[in-house]
Formats: structure tokens, sequence, C-alpha cells
């Protein structure tokens, strides 16, 4: 989230600032990709619940996840809006 805030990436509102707390961060997660992150803690997933069109195996909040060096390649697609 702070990444795409940062490099004015469209689509992320991050309402909140990065505190779970608005799921307007939410972005698709590639499949292929989606196991390989650091699993979701309850209030991520609550939060999620009030997500525009959540996916479940596909749905994450960017605000959750710290971008690696081993992360290279992860493909990511935002919703058309955000809630």
């Amino acid at each position: 989230m702070e990444g795409a805030r940062q490099n004015d990436i469209p689509g992320i509102d991050a309402n909140c600032g990065g505190a779970c707390a608005c799921s307007t961060c939410h972005a698709y997660i590639d499949p292929a990709w989606f196991g390989a992150l650091p699993p979701m803690d309850d209030m991520e997933e609550e939060m999620l619940s009030f997500a525009y069109e959540q996916e479940p195996g596909r749905s994450r909040l960017t605000c959750q996840l710290r971008v690696t060096d081993e992360m290279d390649g992860l493909v990511v697609t935002l919703p058309l809006r955000q809630a």
C-alpha cells in the first residue's frame, strides 16, 4: 500500500493510512502467489468483508503486505473501485 501511494498508483485509496480499518487498499493477488504470502490475520479477514467485489483466495488488503525481494514478480490487480 505504501509503495503504491508513494508512486501515485491510482486505485489504492488507503483512507485509513494503513491501519487495517477500511478496506480501501483492497487488491486481487494472482492465485499463483496467494499461498506464498503471509497468512491473513482475523482483522484483515474481517475488513475484507467490506471490500468491493471481494474474492476469497485472491483478495488481500495491501496495507497488510510488506513487499520483500522474495515477492519479485508478484502480480496484483485492483478492483474497479474501492469500498
